[in-house]
């Protein structure tokens, strides 16, 4: 039986939304069972995305096929570091008062057993495009092939879940400005004047580099990043669904230049600070399942 869009949190496949804030959890100490039938009591599938760490997992001493905790990898000149907490969330709203608000109402619902670690506002830039003026998700598969990409496709607690890799990533925007045009679109490896990819660029090229036809097997994943600006730093909250983990790091390995030495384009201006892998348990009657961690 296939997976379907309806057992999946609805953040996963739905368009990005105006605002969102992306959230980590730690652990605090306490039995964190109490603090999950909570939020499966209280979360709303509107909010957003929830997704629970290999942290929190082993703390209520179960096990999740496929999650893992982030790897911190490196390749020549650059790295992709682990920051692995034990939940994430993706609040989804249209006004920073409704993602205020339900801020509020998770560290009250988690109390002790989870406390707020980090927090980043995240936005949607235009018509969906990085900081760099270049369009972003370009490539992510639609329909059927969306729901095949990012939800996994059966199990009991499983079918519908779908695992999400979480990296901020720091733009050095006057750097990359200051590339000569050709430059910027050859490190990308798309036109920003029309978004078409450009056959001839450099094997470097962001666009080669993560072309997710070009894995064995295909790495297709629905990928909703969000740019963020806190008027100091910028960069993108990369988002990741697939279902399984293997699809991202099979990507990110290539782009550390793992495969052959040569190293994305990206890292000539910008660089991941975090990294997380994260499970998002599937709905049953528009509530979280947690059955697939004893709960």
């Amino acid at each position: 039986m296939p997976a379907t869009a309806d057992q999946a949190q609805p953040g996963i496949l739905e368009a990005l939304a105006p605002l969102g804030r992306s959230l980590t959890f730690r652990l605090g100490g306490h039995n964190p069972q109490a603090a999950l039938i909570r939020l499966r009591e209280v979360f709303a599938a509107d909010w957003g995305v929830v997704g629970l760490g290999q942290p929190l997992v082993q703390a209520l001493e179960q096990h999740v096929g496929g999650l893992r905790s982030f790897p911190a990898l490196e390749g020549q000149g650059c790295a992709a570091p682990s920051t692995q907490q034990a939940m994430w969330f993706l609040l989804r709203g249209s006004d920073r008062s409704s993602l205020f608000e339900r801020t509020a109402q998770l560290v009250e619902l988690l109390g002790d057993a989870l406390v707020l670690e980090d927090a980043m506002d995240t936005f949607r830039y235009r018509d969906t495009r990085d900081l760099t003026g270049y369009e972003d998700g370009t490539e992510n598969p639609k329909a059927a092939a969306a729901i095949a990409a990012a939800l996994v496709a059966d199990g009991a607690g499983r079918q519908g879940s779908s695992f999400v890799a979480v990296q901020r990533w720091i733009h050095d925007l006057p750097r990359f400005r200051g590339f000569p045009a050709a430059q910027r679109d050859a490190t990308i490896g798309r036109q920003v004047a029309d978004n078409e990819e450009i056959e001839e660029a450099p094997e470097s090229a962001h666009a080669k580099r993560t072309a997710q036809e070009s894995f064995t097997p295909e790495a297709y994943m629905v990928r909703h990043s969000m740019p963020w600006d806190n008027g100091l730093q910028q960069g993108t909250e990369f988002i990741a669904y697939g279902e399984s983990s293997d699809r991202f790091e099979n990507v990110l390995r290539r782009m550390l230049g793992h495969e052959d030495g040569i190293v994305d384009a990206l890292f000539s201006f910008s660089r991941p600070v975090t990294g997380g892998y994260y499970w998002c348990p599937p709905l049953q009657d528009g509530r979280l399942d947690l059955s697939g961690i004893g709960i």
